[in-house]
């Protein structure tokens, strides 16, 4: 008897856990977001010229967060140019390396302009979102407007990557 309630509690578990979702934002979204960037010509090829722009550093830092959440709730992307593709490397929280914002960026939003600009809704597309406010940029802005179509991409990447938006901050 104790061996069928065991491996009950432990199917019960295991179906819970596989259903929870995953929070927008956390790590295991970011790691979600760095093999969906890889699987999407637009960036991959798109940005790989982008990617070289690096300080011979041999990677470009992508750091984005919920604004209501705050810096602390971070996550990262780590992109390198490989084989003449830009691959994101990593997902997840900071990792430690440096950031230089003249190659790096750092991007935050609600979760409405979030949800906006991943849906690419009229006035939420790459440009719209940096000209009105909704998706605030540290980073070379130049060179973002250069590469506007797979930015756009990438913003609507955030809405390709299922994750729930509830009130808790990813840790």
């Amino acid at each position: 008897m104790l061996k069928k309630m065991i491996l009950v509690t432990t199917v019960t578990i295991a179906l819970t856990s596989s259903v929870m979702a995953t929070e927008f934002m956390d790590k295991t979204w970011a790691k979600k977001t760095c093999d969906a960037w890889n699987k999407n010509s637009t960036l991959t090829k798109g940005l790989a010229e982008w990617s070289t722009n690096n300080k011979d550093r041999g990677y470009k830092l992508i750091q984005i967060y919920r604004t209501q959440c705050n810096t602390k709730s971070k996550i990262q992307l780590n992109i390198v140019n490989k084989g003449g593709k830009a691959i994101c490397t990593y997902g997840g929280k900071p990792d430690g390396k440096k950031v230089d914002y003249d190659v790096d960026y750092l991007m935050h939003a609600s979760d409405e302009d979030w949800t906006c600009m991943g849906k690419a809704s009229f006035g939420c597309g790459a440009m719209g979102a940096m000209m009105s406010g909704k998706l605030q940029f540290t980073g070379p802005k130049v060179e973002a407007m250069s590469v506007m179509g797979p930015f756009g991409s990438f913003l609507e990447l955030t809405g390709a990557v299922k994750g729930v938006k509830s009130q808790t901050c990813p840790k």
